[in-house]
């Protein structure tokens, strides 16, 4: 998702980001904005619209959902959309648009790197717990599915986590976070067990609700893995 991207991005964009989603505008001070962004390209600034016709959109409690996401969009690509162009100009004189528009952007970069070897014990030996012991019964029901999926739902997995399907030279201890070397992380998440895994790419960390069973799991971790590619969510 763009905001995941702009969780591995930028994390103090991310940040800002997310207080503005899980607070009242008026609470913070924040209900003077409106649908623009101010983006500097090559040493000069203009103010843009995040959408035709959005300069005089103020940004509400209600359409403030919209706003992130075009302002993530912005920041992205729009910023950069020039420069963007002109590197896809180039690559679809190699490869023709249609003949990749069927992919998505993760599928694309398996389809060029191929599927990966994931070493599961490699991984469960360089992993860290937050809230949750190593013989907790909702870890051993993780490793339990992680083995039990295919060679492309563990790539689907590690894309989820880590925001490539790219294993580590070195294995996983060399896994690369924000800030350098992180290990992979498992954080227990005490919120409602109807809700999906969640993870934060630039850390590594998967959030795992405290499933009932051993199913349940299997089926959330699936889910979440399919439909979002990279794990950010606020659901």
């Amino acid at each position: 998702s763009t905001q995941s991207t702009g969780e591995h991005e930028d994390y103090s964009f991310y940040k800002s980001m997310l207080f503005l989603l899980e607070n009242e505008l008026e609470e913070c001070g924040l209900d003077n904005l409106d649908f623009t962004m101010e983006i500097e390209e090559f040493g000069v600034s203009e103010i843009r619209e995040l959408k035709p016709g959005s300069r005089n959109v103020v940004v509400t409690n209600e359409n403030k959902k919209e706003y992130v996401k075009l302002l993530c969009q912005m920041k992205m690509t729009g910023s950069i959309r020039s420069q963007i162009k002109a590197f896809l100009d180039g690559f679809y004189d190699i490869i023709p648009r249609h003949l990749i528009a069927i992919f998505s952007d993760s599928e694309l970069e398996l389809l060029i790197s191929g599927l990966p070897s994931i070493d599961i014990d490699d991984l469960k030996a360089n992993t860290e717990y937050h809230k949750y012991l190593q013989n907790s019964l909702q870890v051993q029901w993780f490793w339990r599915a992680l083995r039990s999926f295919s060679q492309s739902e563990r790539a689907k997995f590690l894309q989820f986590v880590t925001g490539t399907s790219k294993v580590p030279l070195q294995g996983f201890s060399a896994l690369e976070g924000m800030n350098g070397t992180q290990k992979f992380q498992i954080h227990r998440d005490d919120r409602s067990t109807d809700r999906l895994p969640s993870a934060h790419t630039c850390f590594n960390q998967l959030d795992l609700p405290v499933y009932e069973t051993y199913d349940k799991l299997r089926k959330q971790l699936l889910t979440a893995i399919s439909e979002c590619p990279e794990g950010f969510g606020l659901a």
